[in-house]
Formats: structure tokens, C-alpha cells, sequence
């Protein structure tokens, strides 16, 4: 939280004082964690799931603090709302005048999505262990997918190795958005919400009116938001082929081109003949749906019901497993659809044994049925959560978009809530709904959703 001082200062936009009151209350807070000296290091399995979804919970409410204090966000529920929304990287707002949020407190702002992009947890997990606490378990219950591709056996080099990956990243999106004539606050803040796949801009249209230089340089670090992360740290360490040597950046990249084409052909004629904008337009707003940024260079929902539909699956689909990506996860649906496929071939011979492989990784049964069982929580949860938002008085359209972008992590989603818009006008019983729901996607529902069950507090 002492980070934004300097802008805050540079700027005097007045908000120091809340950011130091709110850096003081949080470090006050720190000092328990040294206070208890027994702790034991023999956590179970759900014990890290409880550790995880409220460290998360915690991080929300001490990250609201600077808004609250200040008076950016004086209503306790929208402050909770920005700062969830921020933590988990959706990226959905409750602001309806962003450019008048003081330097400081946007900065901040940005800093909850960098933090989160990686995952809270992923750099606790790599402090944890000096403080005597183990943390293996908590890695589990952060994965992303139903795949963990371990760097390194021991967690702590694994965390060093992504979040040295995540810095260079930022680094390098930051100097290519200020040689294209960003400012370097500006370019900061879009770089944070670059690789963390959040979404959160410091002008109150996204990327509309961007140049094309700028947009194409946020597409293409998009992407690389959106791709496993350990893909990026062998490629650097000279496995040149390490990309599409995965059937799952594969399948992403090709998904990204296919859907952009599709929306372009439905869209190039209300460009009138601008068509590298109109192409650049529709590469943009699939790879911000896919990757669950939620960046707009755009408004789509002028486009039309076909984009939009389109638009509202990627943002279901998401990016890859291990990335800063929201959504079900390429893998899973690579998954599911051979898991599909092969059902039809035993329909036609029954005596077949047909095994499932990605690649060629042979995957097992229990891993299927764990993607079937996430997939079915997903569709439960979604229909939930749209009836209810209906039921608080939010029309059906609105309702799904707002659902699919809260569990997605994407931010924008439809209609009333679409990219132009923001969720201010909800009552406060929706936001809260929408905050559980970003909580529950980040952490891939089950971490979340198991903490409900009776069954998990009994001994």
C-alpha cells in the first residue's frame, strides 16, 4: 500500500494520508502472524483450502481500506466489490468516473491485480516456509487446471521461477507501451492489468481510442497472460518449441484466430471499409474474452446477438490452465470434448477400449471425472447465480453476462453490465452474490464451495 505514495506525491491528488493509515492498519495486523511460535507443519489437504479462500477473503478486506478511507469508494460494499474484483482479477467496476479516482488510490487499484494475477497465495507460499508454516497443500488448492506442471519439486523455487517470469513480462509490456507514446503511469497501471488479466484502465472508455500500435502490443501480451506460465519459462531456457508442442496453446491460439475471423465476417460491414480496424477489433475483444482481461477497444454490443453469443463462450472457455486466465480452462475443455468424442466411438463399438490422451499424456479416470464433476459445479453454479440475480430484479441478459464475467474473471459482460457500463446501479445483495462468485471462480469453485459443506468442519 506504500507503493501508489509516489504517484500520490508526484500528483498530489491527496489521498496519502489514507494509503499510510491503511499501510499502518495492515501492517499491525502482519505482526500476528508472528505471534503464534507452535504451529504445526503437518496441514492436511483441507486445511489448505480453508487457508486459501480466506487469506483471500482477508486480503479483500484489508485492500479495501485505501478506498475507504479516502472516500474514493465510501460504501463498504462497493469497496469490498472493487477490491475482489481487483484480487481476483475480474476486473468489473463499480466507478463511474474512473479518471477522477485520485493517482494514488487508482494505482493501488492497478497493484490488486498485479498481486492477484499470480495469485496472493503463489507469493505466500514462497514466504511461508521462513516463517516455519508448509505450504504444498496451499499450491494445490490455488492450482489451475487439473494438470500441475511442476517446474521444480520444491514449491518455493517454483513461486521464484513464475513470479521472475510475471516481472519480466510486466517490465518488458511497460517500456513497449511507453515507446509507443503511453505515459509512464498510464503504461504501468495497463501493464499490471495486462498480465494479470484484470482489465482495470485508467481512462473511463478502456482501450477506445487507443492507437493501433498500443492495442496491438496489449493483444500480444494478452495472449501471453493468457498462456501456461511454465510454457513461457522453458522457452526462455531454450526450448524454442515448447509452444506448439502443447496441445493446449494449440487448441488456444487456434481458437483465438478462428474466433476472431468469424466475428470479423460478421461484423467488417459496419466498419465501412475500415477493414484493418474492423479485424484488429475483432482480434482484440476475442483475445480480451478469451484471456479474461476484460480490456474494451470496443463497444461489441453494438455488433450484434452473434458476436455477442460468441463473445459470452470464450468468456467461458477462458485461457490456459496456469496462466493468470479466468474461465473453465483450455485443458478441460480439450478434455471434455475427447472425453465426448471417445463416448460416440464406444456407442458404435462397444468392445473398444479407447483411451484418452492429451498429447501424450495418457490421463486417468479419476482426472476425467474430477473435469465432469468441475463442469457440472460450473453449470449449477451459473444457473444458480442467474436465477437469483433475476429474482433481485437484474433482467435475464444482464443476469448471465454478469454471472459468466464474475465466475470467469473477465469483468465486462452484457448488456446492462457490458463494456461500456459498470455495475454501480446494482443493489447491494447483488454485488455481494457477484464478489462470492469471483471468489469462487479464482479458486477454481470447488476450494470455495467445499468450505459450505457440514461435512468439511466435522472432524
Amino acid at each position: 500500500m506504500l507503493l501508489p505514495l509516489p504517484f500520490s506525491y508526484y500528483y498530489n491528488s491527496g489521498d496519502a494520508t489514507a494509503l499510510m493509515k491503511s499501510a499502518a492498519v495492515c501492517f499491525s495486523i502482519g505482526l500476528l502472524v508472528f505471534i503464534p511460535k507452535d504451529i504445526s507443519k503437518n496441514f492436511k489437504t483441507k486445511d489448505g483450502f480453508a487457508i486459501v479462500t480466506f487469506g483471500w477473503i482477508i486480503m479483500a478486506l484489508l485492500g479495501s481500506l485505501p478506498y475507504l478511507f479516502s472516500g474514493a469508494i465510501p460504501n463498504f460494499t462497493n469497496a469490498i466489490f472493487e477490491t475482489m474484483s481487483g484480487f481476483t482479477t475480474t476486473g468489473s467496476t463499480i466507478l463511474t468516473d474512473i479518471e477522477a479516482l485520485p493517482k494514488g488510490i487508482l494505482f493501488w487499484r492497478s497493484i490488486t491485480h498485479w498481486l492477484g494475477g499470480m495469485g496472493i497465495i503463489v507469493l505466500t507460499i514462497a514466504i511461508l516456509p521462513f516463517l516455519g508454516i508448509a505450504g504444498m497443500q496451499l499450491f494445490k488448492a490455488e492450482s489451475s487446471g487439473p494438470f500441475s506442471d511442476k517446474l521444480k519439486p520444491r514449491i518455493t523455487h517454483t513461486a521464484k521461477l513464475l513470479w521472475t517470469v510475471y516481472l519480466v513480462l510486466t517490465i518488458t509490456e511497460l517500456l513497449m507501451l511507453m515507446s509507443g507514446g503511453m505515459g509512464f503511469y498510464d503504461s504501468i497501471n495497463h501493464a499490471f492489468a495486462t498480465l494479470a488479466t484484470g482489465g482495470f484502465s485508467t481512462y473511463n472508455s478502456s482501450i477506445v481510442g487507443q492507437s493501433s500500435y498500443i492495442q496491438y502490443v496489449l493483444i500480444a501480451f494478452m495472449v501471453l497472460a493468457g498462456t501456461n506460465f511454465s510454457l513461457h519459462y522453458y522457452f526462455v531456457t531454450g526450448n524454442f518449441t515448447t509452444y506448439f508442442r502443447s496441445p493446449e496453446f494449440r487448441f488456444y491460439f487456434f481458437s483465438i484466430l478462428i474466433a476472431s475471423f468469424l466475428i470479423f465476417f460478421n461484423i467488417y460491414t459496419q466498419y465501412n471499409g475500415a477493414l484493418e480496424l474492423a479485424f484488429r477489433d475483432s482480434l482484440f475483444q476475442v483475445v480480451s474474452c478469451v484471456t479474461c482481461t476484460g480490456f474494451a477497444s470496443a463497444d461489441y454490443e453494438l455488433w450484434g446477438t452473434t458476436p455477442q453469443l460468441l463473445l459470452l463462450l470464450l468468456m467461458m472457455g477462458g485461457g490456459m490452465a496456469g496462466s493468470t486466465a479466468g474461465g473453465i480452462k483450455t485443458v478441460r475443455l480439450i478434455l471434455l470434448l475427447k472425453f465426448t468424442y471417445n463416448q460416440f466411438v464406444k456407442v458404435l463399438h462397444p468392445k473398444a477400449v479407447v483411451p484418452l490422451r492429451i498429447g501424450s499424456r495418457y490421463v486417468d479416470e479419476k482426472t476425467v471425472l474430477d473435469v465432469l464433476g468441475f463442469f457440472m459445479l460450473y453449470i449449477v453454479i451459473l444457473a444458480t447465480s442467474v436465477l437469483l440475480l433475476t429474482v433481485f430484479g437484474l433482467d435475464l441478459i444482464s443476469s448471465i453476462g454478469a454471472v459468466v464475467t464474475a465466475m470467469s474473471g473477465v469483468g465486462p459482460g452484457l448488456n446492462l453490465v457490458g463494456p461500456m457500463d459498470n455495475f454501480s446501479f446494482l443493489p447491494d445483495v447483488s454485488k455481494w452474490l457477484l464478489s462470492f462468485l469471483m471468489l469462487a471462480g479464482r479458486l477454481e469453485l470447488l476450494t470455495v464451495i467445499i468450505l459450505l459443506s457440514p461435512n468439511y468442519w466435522h472432524k
